[in-house]
C-alpha cells in the first residue's frame, strides 16, 4: 500500500491553545471543571478530559453557582458571558483568537450601522456565538441559494463575515454571489476562513489526485474535518471521514491502494499516527 501523509495536519494553533488552557486548569483546579460545549470537536479529546473529571455542558443550568467554567475554542455569545457573571461562575476563556476577531468585527459593524450577512453552518457552535454578538443585524446564509433569497433596503449598509472553518471553495462561491447581488458589500478586514484551515484544504486539493482514496481523521461533528473530505471529492477522489482505526474502510482497500491520510485541525496527531501504522502494516 502506498501511503502519503498530508502536511499540515493535526491540531491548529487555536485548538492547541484551548487544550493547553484546559490542561492547566484541570491541574490547578480545586474542584470540578465545567466546559461550555465541547472544548474542541473531537471525541478522543473530549473522552480524555471526561476521564479526568471534566464536565461538558450545553446549558449553564447544569453548572453550579461559583463553579469553574471554561468557554470552548468556538466562542460563546455575550448573553452566556453575562449569565455566567450573574451566577458568579469563575470563567476562563479558551476561545480561538481568530474567532474572537470575528466577534469584534461583528460588534464593530453593528455599531457602524451595518447589516451583516454571516456565512456559516446552521447550529455550529462558532456560528451561534458570533451571531449572538449582534442578532438584531445579522442574517445567516449557508449557500448560494440562501443569498438569492436575501432582500435589503436600497440604501442599507451591508457587510459580510464568515465561520472560520468553512470550505474555501464553497465560501468563495457564496462571496461571489453576494458581490454580484450587492456590489457595494463591505468585505472583512481579514480573510474569513482561518489560514490553517485553508492550508489543510490546499494540501488535500494538491495531493489527492493520484490517490485511490483520502482518509480524513476527525470526528463527525468537526466542520473542518468534514470539509477536508469534501475538498477531496471535489477533485474526483473518494474520501472517508474516520474517527480512528475502527473506522478505516478495510473492505475498500487493497495492498496496492494509494491512500492519502490527513486530519482535521482538532484531531490529535497520535490518532493519525496510529492509523498510519495500521495502514502500513497491511
Amino acid at each position: 500500500m502506498r501511503l502519503t501523509l498530508a502536511e499540515p495536519r493535526g491540531f491548529c494553533a487555536g485548538v492547541n491553545r484551548a487544550i493547553n488552557i484546559l490542561n492547566e486548569v484541570v491541574k490547578e483546579a480545586d474542584g470540578p471543571v465545567y466546559v461550555y460545549h465541547e472544548i474542541v470537536h473531537n471525541s478522543w479529546v473530549v473522552r480524555d478530559f471526561k476521564r479526568r473529571g471534566v464536565v461538558f455542558v450545553d446549558s449553564l443550568d447544569d453548572v453550579p453557582d461559583g463553579a469553574i467554567l471554561l468557554f470552548s475554542a468556538h466562542g460563546v455569545a455575550p448573553n452566556i458571558r453575562e449569565e455566567a457573571t450573574r451566577r458568579k461562575l469563575r470563567t476562563i476563556d479558551a476561545t480561538c483568537p481568530r474567532v474572537h476577531y470575528v466577534h469584534r468585527q461583528m460588534r464593530k459593524l453593528a455599531d457602524s450601522g451595518y447589516r451583516v450577512v454571516f456565512i456559516g453552518k446552521v447550529g455550529h457552535d462558532e456560528v451561534v456565538g458570533a451571531l449572538g454578538e449582534a442578532p438584531e443585524i445579522a442574517t445567516l446564509v449557508s449557500s448560494v441559494e440562501d443569498v438569492e433569497k436575501l432582500a435589503f433596503p436600497p440604501r442599507q449598509k451591508l457587510a459580510y463575515l464568515m465561520q472560520t472553518t468553512l470550505s474555501v471553495t464553497e465560501a468563495n462561491r457564496i462571496v461571489d454571489a453576494l458581490r454580484e447581488k450587492f456590489p457595494g458589500i463591505k468585505e472583512p478586514e481579514r480573510q474569513g476562513v482561518c489560514d490553517e484551515t485553508q492550508m489543510r484544504q490546499d494540501a488535500v486539493r494538491r495531493l489527492a489526485p493520484g490517490h485511490d482514496v483520502v482518509l480524513v481523521v476527525g470526528s463527525p461533528n468537526s466542520s473542518n474535518s468534514r470539509e477536508l473530505a469534501e475538498v477531496a471529492k471535489s477533485v474526483g477522489v473518494p474520501a472517508v471521514l474516520i474517527d480512528g482505526i475502527e473506522d478505516i474502510p478495510w473492505g475498500e482497500l487493497t495492498p496496492d491502494s494509494a491512500v492519502l491520510l490527513t486530519s482535521g485541525a482538532s484531531a490529535p496527531d497520535i490518532i493519525v499516527q496510529t492509523c498510519a501504522q495500521f495502514l502500513n502494516d497491511v
